[in-house]
């Protein structure tokens, strides 16, 4: 199965344009949409879930028109959205069994059958009776991810998921999504370089609508690799450095500011050459040269 989307636009009625002449190709497997807050992701992710209508272009899921056969997309679709309402004082398995009867599984030992095996597959078996109101965030995110799985999806989008939580939590949820990606199309939206760094074989990067990269992650660092150098200054120095550099990015550093440069030779004393990784490109496809200096002058 393929995901194909064509030149998606998409304007508010107060003026903003969500998406502008949008077009990816997602195949099977984790697909990473990298982009700040405000970048369009949500919009596009609202729109391949059906439930906004774009103002201009296609989307195709396989045989399906996603724009046209809502209902049919629906019964293939997986979404878990950026927030989502849950009834907390309701046992996670009992709330399940509620979903599932939603989404037609109205055999009762079918119904139980899915349920006990999504709440093993998510790892909250042993918290099946735990109302959900006490679940921990990565537990809720699971358990949303559970919910999303009912009727077997082959389109999984996930918007922002890993957002708030802690360390542990983030890895098992990751290695979650990950499993997914074997058999469906697993979008994964966020502004969390390092999700994508570890999960995606796909990656797009969006900033203002526009899609401004589409790669594969090792191939995109591959590209910077002997043009990305750092440097430890004091802080002070460090708006002189954005003026006369084009600085990707800058982090405390015992102290001083660990900045890194993107430059095709030297750029002055003091910098040493370091291997670029996702997240200088990122940077550097968000802050092109010519933008960095516009907004620096």
């Amino acid at each position: 199965m393929q995901l194909r989307i064509e030149n998606l636009s998409k304007t508010y009625p107060n003026g903003t344009r969500a998406l502008r002449d949008v077009s990816l190709s997602i195949p099977t497997g984790m697909y990473g949409l990298l982009g700040p807050n405000g970048a369009g992701k949500s919009t596009l992710m609202r729109v391949l879930a059906t439930l906004q209508d774009p103002d201009e272009g296609t989307v195709q899921f396989g045989d399906i028109d996603v724009l046209q056969q809502k209902s049919e997309l629906r019964r293939t679709l997986g979404y878990l959205p950026q927030e989502f309402g849950l009834y907390p004082k309701v046992s996670a398995i009992r709330l399940l069994d509620h979903f599932a009867v939603l989404e037609g599984i109205l055999n009762r030992g079918e119904r139980k059958a899915v349920v006990e095996s999504l709440l093993k597959h998510t790892n909250l078996w042993d918290a099946r009776k735990v109302k959900v109101g006490e679940y921990s965030g990565g537990m809720r995110q699971r358990f949303g991810i559970a919910i999303a799985l009912l009727g077997d999806p082959k389109l999984i989008i996930v918007d922002e998921p890993t957002a708030g939580l802690d360390p542990e939590e983030r890895v098992r949820f990751l290695n979650l999504l990950a499993e997914l990606g074997r058999d469906s199309v697993v979008i994964l939206s966020t502004h969390i370089v390092d999700d994508v760094a570890e999960l995606c074989s796909r990656m797009a990067i969006i900033n203002k609508g526009q899609i401004m990269l589409e790669a594969e992650p090792p191939a995109a660092v591959e590209e910077l690799r002997g043009r990305v150098w750092r440097k430890l200054i004091d802080h002070e120095q460090l708006e002189e450095h954005r003026a006369r550099y084009h600085v990707l990015s800058n982090r405390l550093n015992l102290g001083r500011s660990a900045v890194r440069v993107l430059s095709d030779s030297l750029p002055g004393e003091g910098f040493e050459a370091v291997e670029p990784d996702l997240e200088d490109v990122y940077f550097s496809t968000l802050r092109p040269p010519a933008e960095a200096s516009e907004q620096v002058a």
